[in-house]
């Protein structure tokens, strides 16, 4: 699967309307690193609709978003319109140098589809010295709060349906960075967010797995709606159930 693949106005509406799970991780991140102050100037590559820029927002003063994708771009500055934000297509590993370096650069949920080797190369070029890059990912597990009947729904059918894409999930270590960069901490943590049916379905049809069958035809997106509610509509007995999701932030510390 490639990163393009998330270059639809479908994917870039639905991922303005994900939980903003990026306010957590912020907070995470303050407790990481006992933050108390915020830092002038941010970029986030991969932004997509914005979430994650907005949530660089809570600790960088003027942030930039950077995607790949012109739809999502799109959202972002629909939806983020003050001179605190500011929005471009780029990739990753590509980002323009800026008048002023970063001091910190976020990257959420990207690291599986770049170049890690350029991705760290461009950063080494647009920050500022001692930089921070925090590199974070979520995802949903197979566990509810006391809701066993979705972890069985999740393992034997959800992702016999819908299988994981191939994508890089190999955890960085020192070794992998290059002479500019220094890990300094990696973290694991869990965080939970309560669906209703109507909100879990809409979160679930832009999971990667289920996009790639829409996208390449193989399901329509009434068909993938119609079985997601035939098959959890036995789960969802509460108004809300509580989804486990699960989470690792990476800081990099750019060398004096």
């Amino acid at each position: 699967m490639k990163n393009t693949d998330f270059d639809s106005k479908r994917i870039a509406e639905g991922y303005a309307k994900r939980p903003w799970l990026h306010k957590e991780v912020m907070e995470q991140v303050k407790a990481d690193y006992q933050i108390t102050q915020n830092f002038e100037n941010g970029l986030d590559v991969g932004c997509g609709a914005g979430l994650s820029t907005k949530g660089l927002r809570l600790i960088c003063n003027r942030v930039t978003g950077t995607d790949i994708s012109p739809e999502m771009i799109d959202i972002c500055k629909q939806l983020y319109k003050n001179d605190t934000y500011d929005f471009y297509v780029a990739k990753a590993e590509e980002t323009r140098i800026p008048q002023a370096p970063y001091n910190i650069v976020t990257a959420a949920g990207v690291m599986n589809w770049v170049d890690r080797d350029k991705f760290l190369h461009n950063a080494a070029q647009i920050m500022a010295q001692d930089g921070l890059i925090i590199i974070y990912d979520f995802w949903i597990t197979d566990k509810m709060v006391a809701n066993p009947a979705y972890t069985d729904w999740y393992q034997n059918e959800y992702l016999k349906k819908f299988p994981k894409p191939p994508r890089n999930e190999d955890t960085w270590t020192q070794s992998d960075l290059s002479d500019d960069f220094l890990m300094e901490k990696q973290t694991v943590y869990e965080m939970t967010y309560s669906f209703s049916l109507e909100d879990f379905i809409d979160f679930m049809m832009i999971q990667s797995n289920v996009n790639v069958k829409i996208e390449k035809g193989i399901m329509s997106e009434a068909e993938v709606r119609e079985w997601m509610t035939n098959t959890l509509l036995p789960i969802f007995q509460h108004e809300k159930e509580t989804l486990v999701f699960a989470g690792y932030n990476w800081y990099i510390r750019k060398k004096k």
